[in-house]
């Protein structure tokens, strides 16, 4: 339940970075918008305030998720990130229909853009500045697994390809095609539309509860029915908050063993899916089973 002093630091450290990224982003890009008045530079520039606001949404969530479980929260602060996905869903979902409106009346009455090529330049910069922020963001991930900082990525990821059209529209709009750059702005917002719902369901799963997925579970019953002394194990439960995963799960032991025994061969087991899955804490549960009864190891229904 606890996170090493190194790795909280790499997760501010990548959290931070996002947050001045987007910032950056956002004045070049309003002052390209500004000046050119082009709707694929204005999609550009809200998408980069959504990257603010996420960025900054996720830079609160990881610092109070990052706290230790106490009295009032026995599993610990992790679905703080959740929560801040939902309302980064909702703001993005929005912000995406007022990108589709803008380029719709851009579409029923074109306008030439104003100083095309600061726009060009502002896009590269953003590019080579987004491409600096992803690899430190692998490197973090690389070591810490958070999915915070992963969604992040994925995130940023996408922006790079955004970018990327945003780019080649600004380019045909500077040869002439002027229309193509509204265009260009409602494909931008229907792509940051489907990312808010994406982004929706994954925090949605988290929030409710949602199971890991079917093979983690029996791969999990497995690692404990292949403990010496355990007949079979079921009734595994699991659930996601932040980076940990908690594991409940019951072990058909013997009936005759000792408390003392059955009790290590129950840590045994929790060890064995923690070795497998590190982000997991495990809790098991002892059921005598009659020698009568014994039987070869299984792992039973989920």
């Amino acid at each position: 339940m606890t996170t090493s002093p190194e790795h909280a630091r790499l997760l501010r450290l990548a959290t931070r970075a996002s947050v001045a990224v987007a910032c950056t982003l956002i004045v070049a890009k309003a002052i390209a918008w500004w000046l050119s008045g082009s709707v694929s530079m204005l999609a550009g520039l809200t998408d980069s305030a959504l990257d603010g606001v996420t960025s900054l949404l996720n830079l609160l969530a990881v610092h109070y998720a990052l706290r230790p479980a106490d009295d009032d929260h026995r599993y610990g602060h992790g679905k703080a990130e959740s929560l801040a996905g939902m309302a980064q869903a909702l703001f993005i979902g929005g912000s995406a229909v007022l990108i589709a409106f803008q380029a719709y009346e851009r579409i029923k009455q074109p306008e030439p853009l104003g100083a095309p090529w600061l726009s060009i330049g502002v896009i590269v910069f953003s590019l080579l500045l987004t491409a600096a922020l992803l690899t430190l963001q692998h490197r973090v991930i690389k070591q810490t697994g958070s999915n915070a900082v992963r969604a992040d990525s994925l995130h940023y990821r996408s922006d790079m390809l955004l970018n990327g059209s945003i780019l080649l529209a600004l380019i045909l709009a500077g040869m002439g095609f002027h229309q193509l750059d509204a265009w260009f702005g409602l494909g931008i917002a229907g792509y940051i539309l489907w990312s808010a719902i994406q982004i929706a369901r994954e925090s949605f799963s988290v929030l409710m509860d949602e199971e890991l997925p079917t093979d983690v579970s029996q791969h999990m019953l497995e690692l404990a029915c292949g403990v010496p002394g355990v007949l079979g194990a079921h009734d595994l439960r699991t659930r996601i908050s932040g980076n940990h995963w908690f594991v409940q799960l019951h072990l058909e032991l013997p009936g005759e063993l000792t408390l003392s025994v059955a009790h290590g061969i129950s840590d045994q087991a929790a060890d064995a899916i923690h070795a497998a899955y590190p982000r997991a804490e495990v809790l098991v549960h002892a059921d005598p089973i009659k020698a009568a009864s014994s039987h070869e190891p299984q792992a039973s229904s989920l």
